[in-house]
């Protein structure tokens, strides 16, 4: 496959790159250029490992675009992190690095920093928006979401364009994400989230696959705009899943809510039990509002996610 240089694709043309990190670690690009100047958007898939449907969302996406109806181009990384995505697993088995924790990375650091550095200044420079495709993986559950920073004006409206189902403005981006890379850059931003649970569902890959084909009518890198899709929910506040409701201690684990319920301080979220079916402990609501993930592999290790609540918008 031959390497990612930007300037090699000429207008109205479609290609397959590899975007070398270094001996033996390359990221898989997929890019299309249209006839006409315009707008770039990068999307990426497979930051975590376990995360598919951005994967198969943006394979279909670049098979079905016409390069030469566009005005402006598409850059996609399907798989931003291939150690991880050939484990399986939500972090890197080669240095146990979550890329979505180490931007903007380090060329000489391990591998995971290594990729967050390339793709930074290799993909993230070229871009004039930029969306990143998650789900809950294999342990968690998640609604499908868009989300998308308060303090961007142009996020908020790409947000409503997308048509996911629920909308999520947060106040402020944590350190270390692609997100808030994009922030250094500039860059408007959005990600996306879904059910998980390491299979593609239908539905949210209609939602991952229409979403980016309506972001880039919005952006206008293709004609027309599609039409208003309101969302059913409105969600703000706070989207670190690391500082949610975390495992005390390994167990067996009961969800006691289910997702998107309204809960109120201290109510009930779950019981973790031991191999025995003891109670090891009992976990609870730290503050009123929606329930927005959930452990929903019922083994867990400590310190893992359990639960996170966040807010309605207002």
């Amino acid at each position: 496959m031959p390497e990612f240089e930007w300037g090699a694709l000429g207008p109205g043309r479609k290609g397959r790159f590899a975007l070398t990190v270094r001996e033996g670690l390359t990221l898989p690009v997929l890019a299309v250029r249209g006839a006409q100047a315009g707008r770039t958007l990068l999307v990426s898939a497979g930051v975590h490992g376990d995360e598919y449907e951005g994967i198969q969302a943006i394979f279909d996406v670049f098979e079905a675009l016409d390069p030469n109806g566009m005005h402006g181009s598409l850059i996609t990384a399907p798989i931003a992190n291939p150690p991880a995505f050939w484990n399986g697993t939500r972090t890197s088995p080669l240095d146990g690095g979550n890329l979505a924790r180490v931007f903007p990375g380090g060329a000489e650091g391990g591998a995971t920093e290594a990729i967050a550095w390339h793709f930074d200044r290799r993909l993230l420079a070229l871009a004039d928006f930029y969306l990143d495709l998650h789900s809950a993986g294999v342990k968690w559950l998640m609604p499908t979401l868009v989300g998308y920073h308060a303090g961007d004006p142009a996020a908020e409206a790409a947000a409503e364009a997308f048509g996911a189902p629920v909308v999520w403005r947060h106040t402020s981006i944590a350190p270390g994400r692609t997100v808030s890379a994009a922030a250094a850059r500039g860059v408007s931003s959005l990600y996306v989230e879904g059910r998980g649970a390491g299979r593609i569902h239908p539905d949210d890959l209609a939602v991952y696959r229409d979403g980016i084909l309506r972001l880039m009518g919005h952006l206008g890198i293709t004609r027309g705009e599609a039409e208003p899709r309101p969302p059913r929910m409105r969600l703000a506040g706070g989207g670190n899943i690391d500082e949610g409701v975390l495992a005390r201690q390994k167990g067996f684990l009961t969800p006691r809510v289910e997702l998107l319920q309204h809960v109120t301080e201290g109510e009930l979220l779950g019981t973790l039990h031991d191999e025995w079916g003891r109670t090891l402990g009992a976990y609870h609501a730290p503050r009123a509002g929606v329930v927005v993930l959930i452990h929903a592999c019922p083994l867990v290790a400590a310190d893992e996610p359990l639960f996170l609540i966040t807010g309605l918008a207002g």
